[in-house]
């Protein structure tokens, strides 16, 4: 039985006759359960649904892949990182291939695992791949603690942490409304979004289950056509105006704002986070003095395209044919957030 709030938002989204509205859905995990949850199949045609930049595997850049294979062939350090980075490829090759050519490479489940084992290994030099937004920064923060605390020298991050607002601003135009990632604001609170609608940019926030999905949409269609900019949060149960101050008060402490690039964004000013000096010691890039790479991606992918909601997977001319999930030529077919691997398995058009 369908509960009576998702049934009165499934009733306001299946009768919407309102102007032809463009939303971005801004996280990976709202793209795939959009899909799974079948929410696709119920929206008129005058609805629709970007993809946007919001997985942080797909947005990271194909150099970022070359330096952790240089750090595992060149300096022969211990690669520790999530399982769906292993399959992305970089210009020579993914990480994967660097097992097959005499590398070390570790999938861990946390940003301290990889801690742990350092600490298990300390013959080992060990290099933790830090991917993420404000959702995961933070335990990154917390590994660098522990590896302080502990006094190991053999445990340092290679960064591509990023945050989410610098990206906003960027993609301004790009939708009409943005479903803003109720895990990012969990962390760090619905101002950005506030300031934002004052700017004129329109978003609400969403949680991730079939009833908060159309709870934010249904929101999204009877605000849209009153033509003002808005913002509402439609995650209350775990997004609050502030956000997590302790994990604001750690990312603060352990990391600063630098410059980052972004696949299919560019560079974009003060969007990444890098170590503070006060925890050099554990940044990779300066502990074994990684050389800048210039990477390079296929031509035929459209990946970066994907990012900007300039056009859908399937208008890649590689999508489902030299692109599968067993066989990837770009990162948003590998990440089990990106928006190629959401249409692959779902059907998508």
């Amino acid at each position: 039985m369908i509960a009576a709030g998702t049934q009165k938002a499934l009733n306001i989204i299946r009768s919407y006759d309102g102007p032809p509205v463009r939303i971005m859905e801004v996280c990976g995990t709202h793209t795939h359960e959009i899909f799974r949850l079948g929410i696709r199949q119920v929206l008129p045609a005058q609805v629709t649904l970007i993809s946007g930049p919001g997985c942080p595997v797909c947005v990271t850049p194909v150099e970022f892949i070359d330096e952790a294979r240089w750090l595992a062939l060149t300096k022969h350090v211990t690669i520790c990182t999530f399982g769906d980075l292993i399959r992305v490829p970089g210009s020579e090759g993914s990480l994967a291939n660097v097992r097959s050519q005499g590398g070390k490479v570790e999938v861990v489940y946390s940003p301290m695992d990889a801690c742990e084992y350092a600490k298990a290994n300390r013959q080992e030099d060990v290099v933790f791949l830090s991917v993420g937004f404000e959702t995961t920064t933070p335990a990154s923060c917390l590994a660098v603690k522990e590896a302080a605390a502990a006094g190991l020298t053999n445990f340092s991050l290679l960064t591509a942490n990023k945050t989410m607002p610098q990206a906003y601003e960027v993609l301004k135009g790009s939708a009409d409304v943005f479903l803003y990632p109720g895990h990012v604001d969990a962390v760090m609170g619905t101002k950005h979004g506030e300031e934002l609608a004052r700017e004129g940019v329109s978003g609400v926030v969403a949680g991730f289950t079939a009833s908060e999905l159309l709870t934010a949409l249904a929101v999204i269609l009877v605000k849209f056509p009153q033509g003002r900019p808005f913002f509402k949060n439609c995650y209350p149960r775990v997004v609050t105006e502030e956000g997590s101050l302790s994990g604001q008060a750690l990312m603060r402490e352990v990391m600063e704002p630098c410059d980052a690039e972004w696949r299919g964004l560019g560079v974009i000013p003060r969007s990444g986070q890098r170590l503070r000096d006060a925890y050099g010691a554990y940044d990779a890039r300066r502990k074994y003095a990684v050389p800048a790479l210039k990477g390079h991606v296929n031509p035929a992918c459209r990946c970066g395209d994907v990012l900007q909601g300039k056009c859908t997977p399937s208008q890649c001319p590689v999508f489902g044919k030299g692109c599968t999930p067993e066989h990837p030529v770009g990162a948003c077919m590998v990440s089990h957030e990106g928006a190629c691997s959401a249409y692959y398995q779902y059907g998508g058009i």
